[in-house]
C-alpha cells in the first residue's frame, strides 16, 4: 500500500490510548483484526516501541511480533527451563532516531572492517555480512514495505563501537511526513492513566 493508502487505514482503526510511566501507549485494531501497539515518550514523542499481532487463518491471536524497541523476553515455561538462549549470542534490535531508522546488533566483537552492509533492492531488504563468516542477516523495513517506498543504497550506513554494530537508514521525506501526520493523531487521542476503568475506543 502506499503511503496515502497507509494513513488512511491508521486513521480509520480503532484506536486506545493509555499514559502510564511517562509513555503513551496506544492500541490499534484494523479491520481485518490485526493489532498493532505503540509506545512513546510523552516529553520527546519519541517512537519507544512499536508491536504486532496477527490473527491466524482459525481466528486464533497470534504472539505479539516486535518491530520497534528490545525484543519480547518470554517469561520461561516448563518446557524453556532445560534450553536457554546463550546470552552472549548477538542481540538485534531495531531503535529509530527522528531521522533515521536505525537497528543495534549487540555482542558482535569484531572490528568495524570485517562488516558489510548493503541494500538488496530485488528483495527489498538490508543484509549484513562479515569476511570472517561469523554473523550473517537480512532484515526488510516494513515502514518502507507500507508505503511502498524504494530501498537507497546511499541511505544506509553503519558504525561500530563497545561490540555493537550500529546500522542506520536515512528516512525518506514520504515517511517524515507520514510520521507527523501520525503524532498529530496520536496527539488528538485523550490517554487514560492506568487504573483508569473507562479506556475508551475512538
Amino acid at each position: 500500500m502506499a503511503v496515502k493508502n497507509w494513513i488512511d487505514v491508521l486513521k480509520s482503526s480503532k484506536k486506545t490510548a493509555l499514559i502510564h510511566d511517562g509513555k503513551k501507549k496506544i492500541h490499534y485494531l484494523f479491520t481485518d483484526g490485526n493489532e498493532m501497539a505503540e509506545e512513546y515518550d510523552l516529553k520527546t514523542d519519541e517512537l519507544i516501541s512499536r508491536k504486532w499481532r496477527q490473527k491466524s487463518t482459525l481466528g486464533v491471536q497470534g504472539v505479539w511480533q516486535v518491530e520497534v524497541g528490545e525484543p519480547l523476553n518470554l517469561p520461561a515455561g516448563l518446557d524453556c527451563d532445560v534450553i536457554k538462549e546463550n546470552c552472549s549470542n548477538p542481540v538485534f534490535m531495531r531503535k529509530d532516531t527522528k531521522s533515521s531508522f536505525q537497528w543495534r546488533i549487540r555482542n558482535l566483537p569484531y572490528p568495524k572492517d570485517v562488516f558489510s552492509v548493503s541494500v538488496e533492492p530485488s528483495e527489498r531488504c538490508i543484509m549484513i555480512k562479515t569476511t570472517n563468516k561469523k554473523y550473517y542477516k537480512k532484515f526488510s523495513v516494513p515502514d518502507l514495505d507500507r508505503s511502498e517506498l524504494p530501498l537507497d543504497g546511499s541511505a544506509l550506513s553503519y558504525t561500530h563501537a563497545n561490540n555493537t554494530l550500529i546500522v542506520s537508514y536515512l528516512k525518506p521525506k514520504e515517511i517524515l511526513t507520514l510520521e507527523q501526520e501520525l503524532l498529530k493523531e496520536v496527539k488528538k487521542l485523550k490517554g487514560t492513566s492506568e487504573g483508569d476503568v473507562d479506556c475508551k475506543t475512538q
